[in-house]
């Protein structure tokens, strides 16, 4: 059975550690590293599950997965450094670190040791991450499949080139922000429309689902099943004007430029 470490405790590690437990894996299968106490302390009793330092969490485990900040990567490969990876159990790592290239560490691990780099969510908590994946140099296709034997267990993976990782954090690992934002406003706005709060957040809920579930199970694209709620001069169509009038179309494609820059000035922040 596969053994996995996590490396770093924090929003993103969290929502793998519970995503994994959640699908079935055995705690003595799953090892974490998280250096503050009192966080380390909060997930051993949240999980029940060994919180250590990286080296002993790094000893025996065929996945390392990092899920630290970008500043902090330098210091864990560092950690790393001093266990002596064993060539035998194929060891491989998975980085989720937003901004750092594959080659960063590569240049820090023993030659030839395999590296993919993934961008995944926080819908990981309840098995419904999206998480994107791409191969280092070193890395094959049975490191990639592995890859999405781990990530799979907490939700939908997708192989993309690494070029490509900085758009893939723009829209699917900040994702769950911006729709948490339009919820949060669609319910504000249900409020001042004399709706109770549990009443709103009821109504826009639901309604978020049973438009995702839509658009997951149906061959219609997003703007054929608008164009089916979308009555010529009717309610729908009057909502739909003042949202285009006010530019969230384009609000949308300057908040994604946005992130993906940030992305790719996070991996050049951590180089100097």
């Amino acid at each position: 059975m596969t053994r996995i470490a996590v490396i770093g405790g924090g929003k993103i590690g969290e929502a793998l550690i519970a995503g994994l437990l959640e699908s079935g894996r055995a705690t003595k299968d799953l090892v974490v590293a998280e250096h503050l106490e009192a966080r380390a302390k909060e997930l051993a009793a949240n999980y029940g599950i060994r919180v250590t330092n990286v080296a002993d969490a790094v000893e025996g485990a065929d996945v390392i997965a990092i899920a630290v900040k970008p500043g902090d990567v330098d210091s864990v490969l560092n950690a790393i450094g001093e266990v002596e990876l064993d060539g035998e159990r194929e060891q491989m790592l998975i980085s989720l670190v937003a901004g750092i290239p594959t080659s960063r560490f590569e240049l820090k691990l023993p030659a030839g040791f395999p590296v993919v780099r993934a961008m995944p969510n926080t819908p990981m908590l309840i098995g419904q991450g999206m998480s994107a994946i791409a191969p280092g140099r070193y890395a094959r296709e049975k490191h990639i499949e592995l890859v999405n034997e781990v990530l799979g267990a907490v939700g939908q993976v997708t192989t993309i080139s690494e070029s490509q990782i900085d758009a893939a954090t723009a829209v699917s690992g900040s994702g769950p922000a911006y729709f948490f934002l339009v919820v949060e406003a669609m319910v504000d706005a249900a409020v001042g429309l004399g709706l109770s709060h549990a009443t709103a957040t009821e109504l826009v809920v639901q309604t978020m689902a049973g438009s995702a579930a839509m658009l997951a199970v149906t061959e219609e694209s997003a703007t054929q099943l608008r164009g089916a709620v979308t009555s010529p001069a009717g309610t729908t169509a009057a909502a739909i004007r003042e949202l285009e009038r006010h530019g969230v179309r384009s609000a949308f494609i300057e908040a994604l430029s946005a992130a993906k820059a940030r992305s790719a000035q996070l991996g050049l922040d951590a180089e100097s």
